[in-house]
């Protein structure tokens, strides 16, 4: 069993690490845009500075899956006690716990990469639809 808890972990922290981070861009608007000739610089730029600002998701997936396992853990020992199984109970708790928390750990990074990414490019004067 801590074996396949180990193995859920570990793909949650691989897949939250390919997050979409790199690969999303706001849609922006150059038409009649005197900044236009500068879109792909700026784009650039601002995903840099976004990712900076937002951490990566991988690292925000780590901590919550660790924050999550540990109460998870003890919820599912508690639970898992009074069904007799206490050491079965902590560790489903600590699966479901890590595996739920860093997903949405993850998904808050991705959330914070795209408003900052976004901010930025208004901020250089584009006209950024979303």
């Amino acid at each position: 069993m801590r074996r396949l808890v180990s193995i859920l972990v570990l793909q949650m922290l691989i897949a939250s690490g390919c997050a979409a981070q790199s690969s999303w861009s706001p849609t922006v608007d150059t038409f009649g845009s005197s900044r236009a000739q500068y879109t792909s610089r700026d784009m650039e730029e601002c995903r840099a500075m976004a990712r900076t600002a937002s951490g990566s998701a991988g690292g925000a997936a780590g901590r919550g899956a660790v924050q999550g396992g540990l109460v998870g853990a003890a919820g599912g020992a508690a639970l898992g006690a009074a069904f007799g199984n206490a050491g079965r109970g902590a560790a489903v708790g600590a699966a479901a716990g890590g595996i739920g928390r860093g997903a949405q750990q993850a998904s808050a990074s991705e959330g914070n990469f795209q408003r900052a990414f976004s901010n930025c490019m208004r901020s250089r004067g584009h006209n950024v639809l979303n």
